[in-house]
Order: structure tokens, then C-alpha cells, then sequence
């Protein structure tokens, strides 16, 4: 196994797995082999296709074979202080256990490179500074920087741990609006594997060696030549709604990642709500049901669309 380019700052490196590693657990295979990152980033960055061998996406349990190149391209560092800022923010829920936020388009949710300060995780910190010592600050999913709506943050490291086994077993429900170009079927189902796309680092893609994704749709309203959609997740992969509706070749209004940026003028942004929230209390067991409306941009292009301003 080579040992170059094995420091923290380095994004792209590769490793070959040695013969006496044959048959071991990927993930415990780098974790002893790479000290300096702990085996949930390793994990991590395997889910997310940031670790791959031969440009294919490999699960944290898949068994190593001796000879095979492993290749690191990994995200950059986010910054490693998170500042607390005065930011607005709509909270929809709040005890001492949840934060449930609607939060709006254009908000990214992690600092990161070329955007360390001005997120969700910097307002929620200022909101409640008990969150400081949680991982991400509680947040245990994402949102695009241009989706709106619905996401949850414990206040708890019980909470936090809870929360993310409801997303392992999809106990956790999320409901999301999607105004698309063309005219999908009234129902619908895509089960199809999602991965990231090796020629475009920023993509993701449907792909036969991809981690699982399936997503649920119904037709709520046909708008001319564009359709609105309530789509419901049974996975959370990266970009999952955007690429699942892209494959099935009616990609989202606005979305000029995966087809639809010819029509950005109806919208400025990928048309995608995260409207509902079902989520069970990790302290009292209570089954939280939640919704927010459609933010003003999203609602003013239905109306437009409504009347024939769709050109």
C-alpha cells in the first residue's frame, strides 16, 4: 500500500491494498491504515462516493482484495471554526431535544470551502449555543442550497444518534413538492441506484454499482408543459429527488445540474420544497407531523404557470 499523500490537506491520493489485507472490512482495512482519520469519516466518505476503486462507488462493508487501487478524492476541509452569526432564521418546532427550521433557497446548511461563514450551521449556532459541541451542530441531513423547507437539528447527542438511526431505517418521513419540465405519469416509482458521476465530481448519477435510492410521485397538478409533483423519499441520497426525476427525463424547473436550466427565469433556482416532516420524538416518542407552505418564489411560478406565463 503506498503511503503518499497521506496528510489532512491532501484531496486526491491513491492506495493499494497489500496481500495480507485480503478479505477485511474496507472500512477497518483504511481506518488502520490511515490513523490520522477516524473510521466514521472513512465511512462517511465512503457513502458519499468519495472514496472509490476503479471509479466505482464501494460500501464501508464491501471486503478488500489484495492488488486493488483505492482512490481518495475527497471533499475540501470545511473550516474549523464554526462562528455563531445573527442570521434569521424560521424555527417551526423547538424543546430542549429538537429544532425543526424551514429553511429558505439560497441558504447553504455547512460552511465549507468558499463559504466559511453565513449558513444554517452558523445562525443556528447564535440560536442556540447549546449546539456547539454536537457534531455539525446537531444537523443530521441537508438540504441543497437552493431546496427550501423542512429540516431537523437535536439539541442532544441522544437526539443526535436517534435521529440518524430513523434515517437508517426510514422511520423518519420526508415529503417534498417538485415542479418539473414535461408530463411524468399521475403515479410513479423510481428505484434506481444512485452513485457520483466519475467525469463531474459535483454530480451525482443513476448507476448500476450506485447506493440504493428510491422515490415515490404523484402528480398533483398538470401546469401546460410542466407538472407539480409531491414526491415522497424512501433514501436520502445526495441530489436524489433532482437525479431520480432527471433519469425518468423530467427534470426539475430550474435545475441547471441535471437539465432544467432553460427554464431558470421561471423560478432563479431548482423548483424543490421540502414540505413535510414526520419525525418521532426521541425523548417522548411522540410522532411529530410537520408542514410548511410553499415559499413565495415557489408559489408565484405555479400562479404564473397557472395563467400561461410559462413561455
Amino acid at each position: 500500500m503506498s503511503e503518499k499523500g497521506l496528510m489532512k490537506d491532501e484531496l486526491r491520493f491513491c492506495l493499494e491494498i497489500a496481500p495480507d489485507e485480503e478479505g477485511l472490512r474496507l472500512d477497518r482495512t483504511l481506518a488502520r491504515r490511515l490513523p490520522q482519520f477516524s473510521r466514521t469519516t472513512l465511512q462517511g466518505w465512503l457513502r458519499d462516493g468519495y472514496i472509490t476503486i476503479d471509479a466505482r462507488p464501494v460500501s464501508a462493508a464491501a471486503p478488500a482484495h489484495a492488488g486493488e487501487c483505492v482512490t481518495f478524492d475527497l471533499p475540501p476541509p470545511a473550516p474549523a471554526d464554526i462562528l455563531a452569526e445573527d442570521i434569521p432564521i424560521r424555527v417551526v418546532f423547538e424543546d430542549d431535544t429538537l429544532i425543526v427550521v424551514d429553511k429558505p433557497a439560497g441558504l447553504v446548511v455547512h460552511p465549507g470551502a468558499g463559504c466559511a461563514r453565513g449558513t444554517l450551521q452558523n445562525a443556528l449556532l447564535h440560536h442556540a449555543p447549546d449546539l456547539a459541541p454536537l457534531a455539525r451542530s446537531g444537523i443530521v441531513h441537508r438540504l441543497d442550497k437552493d431546496t427550501s423547507g423542512l429540516l431537523v437539528v437535536a439539541r442532544t447527542e441522544a437526539a443526535r444518534l436517534a435521529l440518524i438511526g430513523q434515517l437508517k431505517t426510514r422511520e423518519m418521513g420526508r415529503e417534498y413538492e417538485a415542479l418539473v419540465i414535461g408530463a411524468p405519469p399521475a403515479t410513479g416509482m423510481v428505484d434506481a441506484p444512485i452513485g457520483r458521476d466519475p467525469r463531474h465530481r459535483t454530480r451525482m448519477s443513476v448507476r448500476r454499482d450506485g447506493r440504493p435510492a428510491r422515490s415515490d410521485f404523484v402528480v398533483l397538478e398538470r401546469l401546460g408543459a410542466y407538472s407539480l409533483l409531491k414526491v415522497r423519499l424512501h433514501s436520502g441520497r445526495t441530489h436524489q429527488i433532482r437525479v431520480h426525476m432527471a433519469h425518468l427525463g423530467f427534470p426539475l424547473v430550474g435545475d441547471e445540474t441535471y437539465g432544467g436550466g432553460r427554464t431558470r427565469h421561471l423560478l432563479g433556482r431548482q423548483a424543490l420544497h421540502a414540505r413535510r416532516l414526520s419525525v418521532r420524538h426521541p425523548r417522548t416518542g411522540e410522532l411529530l407531523q410537520l408542514e410548511v407552505p410553499r415559499p413565495d418564489d415557489f408559489a408565484h411560478a405555479i400562479t404564473a404557470l397557472r395563467h400561461g406565463g410559462g413561455a
